[in-house]
């Protein structure tokens, strides 16, 4: 069984990678480059995707803390955190091609739009969310922290994606893109959330496994503890 689940896990690696090849192939040699930008304008095609999928990871994490306050089920908690590092790795990945593109668009590398500002925000809230969770000991207690700490740090989410409609924001509200460019868009989400979500359920495996071992060692098996001569327990 672990040998299929390797195979099966190696062939979607390999799956992701090619669509990833793929994307960028399509990117720089069959998209035209936009003429007001020039070729800076490409890291859209990264850009975008990895934001919708910050935003999903978030939601993941929001969706396990609901499941361990309902439940209180070990597992939720697990998810969550997995799904926050996540989080967090692509929303560095989204300012970081933001600033880049920002610098190149604006000739600045940051400004305190409302989007770059909630943006920034969400990464600092799931950066505390992972900083936080070393310093509580309790296991039960540290998952419940993180549970709620989890469910109010999503509502940050929608802030980022409204801001522009609701705030006179830098960000265009919408860009017009040439039917190729939109082609592309759409095919740089395949390698981009299949990525989201191999990191995700990686993470989780570990995060299982760590989990197990800690249970294991905090409660051990009855038949690991010697008797005593007298006829007790060491």
């Amino acid at each position: 069984m672990n040998t299929v689940k390797s195979k099966l896990c190696m062939a979607y690696w390999l799956v992701t990678a090619s669509l990833f090849a793929g994307a960028v192939v399509m990117v720089f040699v069959w998209t035209p480059t936009e003429q007001t930008m020039g070729v800076v304008q490409k890291i859209f095609y990264l850009h975008l995707p990895v934001a919708i999928n910050t935003f999903a990871a978030c939601m993941v994490t929001f969706i396990a803390s609901i499941g361990y306050l309902w439940q209180r089920r070990q597992v939720w908690d697990d998810l969550a955190v997995s799904s926050a590092k996540v989080a967090v790795l692509l929303c560095s990945i989204v300012l970081l091609t933001g600033m880049i593109w920002g610098h190149s668009a604006w000739g600045q590398w940051w400004t305190w739009s409302p989007r770059l500002t909630f943006s920034l925000v969400l990464w600092l809230l799931y950066v505390a969310y992972l900083v936080i969770r070393p310093s509580i000991e309790s296991r039960q207690r540290r998952a419940l922290v993180s549970a709620v700490y989890g469910v109010v740090a999503f509502l940050d989410v929608p802030l980022v994606y409204l801001s522009v409609k609701l705030m006179p924001d830098i960000h265009p509200s919408s860009i017009g893109l040439a039917p190729e460019m939109k082609t592309t868009l759409l095919f740089c989400f395949l390698p981009v959330t299949m990525l989201a979500v191999g990191l995700i359920a990686a993470r989780y495996r570990l995060q299982r496994a760590e989990t197990l071992s800690m249970q294991e060692a905090e409660d051990p098996p009855l038949d690991t503890i010697a008797a005593d001569p007298a006829g007790g327990f060491t």
